[in-house]
């Protein structure tokens, strides 16, 4: 696996695994990548610094102690911990939100230009639509976790 830092047209610079450099320009070339913050789909390798070890003939400089400043180490236990309480505050924020399906789009701008009250929905959209949308000024955000619609559970 390989981390790059990749950067969209609005200079959002974000984290991406891949298996390979090549299944990144695979994915690139597909269009199959877009921003988390913006949704564009414009996206390019940002400058990252290289991570090059020390040469085998080269001293070591003593660093100051900062393992009081530390943050605790991303453990798997810490990890599963951290997505539970995501899953838990986005459950939480959908509680009171209708699921709204394919019709998030038109319900969205519908209430945006007042033609219906404003109420919390979530539901299904394109990133094209959703571009579609930012474009319009309709302030909307894309949930951190999938959602399993309704009619699909057991």
């Amino acid at each position: 696996m390989i981390v790059f830092d990749l950067r969209c047209r609005q200079a959002h610079v974000f984290e991406a695994w891949f298996g390979s450099s090549a299944a990144f320009e695979d994915q690139q070339a597909r269009g199959l990548l877009a921003c988390p913050i913006c949704g564009d789909d414009e996206i390019v390798k940002a400058v990252m610094a290289p991570n090059v070890g020390a040469k085998g003939n080269s001293r070591s400089v003593p660093t100051p102690n900062v393992e009081a400043a530390a943050p605790p180490a991303l453990t798997p236990e810490t990890m599963k911990a951290a997505l539970h309480a995501l899953a838990q505050a986005q459950a939480q924020a959908l509680e009171k939100s209708e699921w709204v399906g394919r019709a998030f789009a038109d319900r969205a701008r519908a209430m945006h230009v007042g033609e219906t009250a404003a109420t919390p929905i979530h539901g299904e959209t394109t990133l094209a639509e959703a571009k579609a949308l930012v474009e319009e000024g309709v302030p909307i955000a894309a949930l951190p976790l999938p959602v399993v619609p309704p009619d699909t559970v057991n």
